[in-house]
């Protein structure tokens, strides 16, 4: 769970009414290896190679005799809120995104990309929902379109303000509960109950660690301490390098080997507005940690 999520993003604010018909094979249009239909069309600027785009979209696959099967709905795995994306020339002539480069805000479109050809570009096992013969149906809404600058900006005003929230939430929390903690300099607080030995953790090492997972609320989401999560083995990673959230990483710098702390995370320092299973959006994160081994690269 704390393991740093790399995910294909399909978010959405709803499911598009009357996007999910079953259209017309010659009501769509190519571009590159895919297919598209504009079911909404509204007049406006079509973006630039690298603008964001903010979407909506419902995953689904149509399987020979026309029925589909919902893989994905975007409202359930972006808190309700639609997701970017960044325009970028197509990868792959099975490259779904390339038909985002004809739409405008307001438009909802459904893009088909024919899982034969996906079978023949990628050759390799393909989930069990994708058979020969099947499409895969991507239904999108384009809610907004912005610059990369504009964008940028947007978000660090949101992360401001989110991170000044997350400050206030977690000193009250630690003024009420009575705890001590010490603060890193990017706002993740610890507190330090066995001191461990050696020095403290550096960026490139390899730890090992036991965890548990917890909102501010105390409901546990993780753990690898708890049979319950069905996965016991200790965490390993290289610390500094990505591989977990960003307050994990700072966090884990702040120990030694042998350590046992808890760290409080804001969540912008965590996974933000990007919900995760039993983890709402904007969730401050509490971790039980304990250090079990640590080891250098030249060791």
């Amino acid at each position: 769970m704390i393991k740093k999520v790399l995910s294909f993003v399909l978010v959405s604010t709803l499911v598009i009414s009357n996007i999910g018909c079953k259209s017309n094979s010659s009501s769509f249009k190519k571009i590159s290896g895919v297919e598209y239909q504009l079911v909404k069309e509204e007049p406006g600027k079509k973006p630039q190679m690298g603008d964001i785009m903010e979407i909506s979209i419902v995953l689904k696959v149509r399987d020979k005799s026309g029925k589909d099967t919902v893989i994905a709905e975007s409202a359930k795995l972006n808190n309700g809120k639609p997701v970017p994306i960044q325009i970028r020339p197509a990868q792959q002539r099975i490259d779904w995104q390339a038909a985002l480069a004809v739409m405008t805000p307001g438009d909802s479109a459904i893009i088909r990309v024919s899982v034969d050809s996906i079978m023949k570009a990628v050759k390799q096992p393909l989930p069990p929902f994708m058979k020969a013969g099947s499409f895969m149906i991507y239904e999108v809404k384009v809610f907004a379109i912005k610059s990369q600058d504009d964008y940028k900006k947007e978000m660090q005003d949101k992360q401001k303000e989110q991170a000044g929230t997350d400050e206030k939430m977690i000193q009250d929390y630690l003024t009420k509960n009575n705890i001590k903690a010490q603060k890193t300099e990017s706002g993740v607080y610890y507190t330090v109950s066995k001191e461990g030995s050696g020095e403290k953790i550096a960026k490139g090492q390899t730890i090992s660690m036991m965890y548990t997972g917890k909102t501010l609320d105390g409901k546990v989401f993780d753990s690898n301490q708890d049979t319950a999560f069905k996965h016991n083995q200790p965490l390993t990673f290289k610390v500094g390098f990505g591989s977990v959230i960003p307050g994990m990483d700072e966090g884990i710098g702040m120990l030694k080997k042998d350590a046992k702390a808890t760290l409080y995370i804001p969540s912008t320092l965590g996974y933000g507005e990007r919900a995760q299973p039993n983890i709402p959006a904007n969730s401050i994160l509490v971790f039980d940690v304990d250090i079990t081994d640590v080891k250098s690269e030249n060791k």
